[in-house]
């Protein structure tokens, strides 16, 4: 994983308008109203900036350890998402922070691992 490229995540963006969405819409674009068939795939950098974030300490899953750090993330490409980031107490972490996507190993179960995307916060563009 040590040097390979930022994971990308997968949007569309609509040829009408030029609205970016994630994820993946199947209806059509949500700004313009133009049909599904005007909405082609596009790579997103995954990068952006963090909005807010909150960290909980009561699982709603059992495939997440408390505590974890949940942030909304304006994507360089538009978007806002949210994501799960590494660091899971969000003490180094604020509003504005710039952030990038990470792949992250993690037990699948008692005999395998498997990568999860995560966001991390990095040195801004």
């Amino acid at each position: 994983m040590e040097g390979e490229p930022n994971p990308a995540l997968r949007g569309q963006e609509c040829e009408g308008c030029g609205r970016v969405a994630f994820p993946p819409n199947p209806y059509g674009c949500e700004k313009c109203g133009a049909p599904a068939a005007k909405l082609v795939d596009r790579p997103l950098a995954g990068r952006g900036r963090i909005v807010a974030f909150v960290t909980t300490t009561h699982a709603n899953r059992r495939d997440l350890s408390v505590p974890y750090t949940v942030a909304s993330i304006a994507l360089d490409d538009g978007p806002v998402i949210r994501a799960i980031m590494t660091d899971s107490t969000g003490e180094s972490l604020a509003a504005g922070d710039a952030v990038e996507t990470v792949l992250v190993e993690r037990a699948a179960d008692e005999e395998s691992t498997d990568r999860v995307l995560r966001f991390q916060k990095c040195e801004a563009a």
